[in-house]
């Protein structure tokens, strides 16, 4: 007889399941009271080595669940699996006169007072390590009654794991990329089409917390440059067609203290293809990092990339962490002249013809990664 929980609600908690794998205990014990066994279990069974893991299970002693685990899940008649959703009982399974002289029988079903089970394939996903469930009849034997009223709920358990497993699949990603950005030097920053930050890598943070080159005033991202901010509202409000254009674009940053840094923007496709307008979703990215060429490895791969000569790479290198002409004539020890003549140099033949295009440039050869 079914038990006091009806099917509406035992589907409604198998789906609740679904968002919250805690609640499996709840179901396997609302699918046994349902189907009128003695104990229901949530399992999986290796394919190849024949081991089995129980992860929900209720009405049976813990000390079966280990033994299983440990020895009697290579004897089980699961051997051959049935198809997927098909209900089938011991008897479906295998001769059941031989089976009630085997191991699994006599060591494991006999000594929890049960003769017999229905088993269904939930998940296949992991073709090597299916998921199924199983309901222990008791004394009695599995009736046409017990198989129908399990077969009713197969399709909602069913889809409630494969609800699971999505949802475990998009957490891992999503901790992994976690993981991957807070390991960036640069400083990642979600905004909204106003400029409000979503959310903040671990260098994001730090640089909000530093209050100099960015910050945040109720909520909006600003810069230390007035022509960034402005630019970064107008993409941002334009969405995709602003947004998009000004993808390669950089904005040259200036701290207090006079360090260099470079913001890029990128379009958050996913936004941008599912149309959301709530003010809640990111519209896209700002990347900001400190311009730094301190290491020479970074200054001789400039130097071979645009074939500067070695006087030419001091001034590009000192323009970028420096400044202007006259302040690099004074770094380097040269008249302003030179300094202008070499300059020229490194405009032609890095085909950019301002100082900030020099830091934008210089930008992209700096290493994130590097702290």
């Amino acid at each position: 007889m079914p038990g006091p929980q009806k099917l509406p609600d035992l589907v409604e908690s198998i789906y609740d399941a679904g968002l919250d794998p805690t609640l499996w205990n709840n179901v396997v014990a609302g699918v046994r009271d349902f189907v009128g066994g003695q104990a229901c279990g949530l399992f999986s069974k290796d394919s190849i080595s024949k081991s089995g893991v129980t992860h929900y299970y209720c009405g049976a002693d813990p000390h079966f669940i280990q033994l299983y685990a440990d020895t009697h899940a290579k004897f089980d008649p699961l051997t051959v699996l049935p198809p997927q959703g098909k209900v089938v009982s011991v008897p479906d399974l295998v001769e059941f006169e031989e089976y009630r002289k085997g191991r699994f029988y006599q060591e494991w079903m006999q000594p929890q007072g049960c003769s017999d089970a229905a088993n269904v394939v939930l998940e296949m996903s992991n073709a090597s390590c299916p998921v199924m469930m199983t309901v222990l009849s008791g004394r009695r034997m599995v009736d046409p009654g017990m198989k129908h009223r399990l077969s009713l709920l197969v399709p909602h358990a069913s889809r409630a794991l494969l609800i699971n497993r999505t949802m475990t699949a998009q957490l891992t990603l999503a901790t992994a990329l976690a993981d991957v950005l807070d390991n960036l030097t640069a400083g990642i920053f979600l905004l909204d089409a106003f400029c409000r930050v979503v959310h903040a890598n671990s260098a994001g943070h730090a640089l909000l917390a530093a209050d100099d080159v960015v910050r945040t005033i109720a909520g909006q991202l600003v810069t230390s440059s007035n022509e960034a901010n402005q630019m970064f509202r107008d993409a941002f409000a334009g969405r995709n067609g602003t947004l998009l254009a000004a993808r390669g674009q950089a904005m040259p940053l200036l701290s207090s203290t006079g360090e260099r840094y470079v913001a890029h923007m990128l379009p958050l496709s996913s936004v941008l293809r599912n149309g959301s307008e709530r003010v809640v979703d990111a519209a896209g990215a700002l990347l900001l990092r400190k311009v730094s060429l301190d290491g020479q490895s970074w200054g001789e791969l400039i130097g071979r990339t645009f074939d500067l000569t070695p006087t030419e790479l001091r001034v590009l290198l000192s323009i970028v962490d420096i400044g202007g002409v006259p302040e690099t004539a004074t770094a380097l020890g040269i008249a302003e002249s030179t300094v202008k003549t070499h300059l020229h140099r490194v405009f032609a033949k890095t085909g950019v013809n301002r100082q900030a295009d020099l830091v934008r440039l210089a930008a992209g050869f700096a290493n994130p990664l590097v702290n």
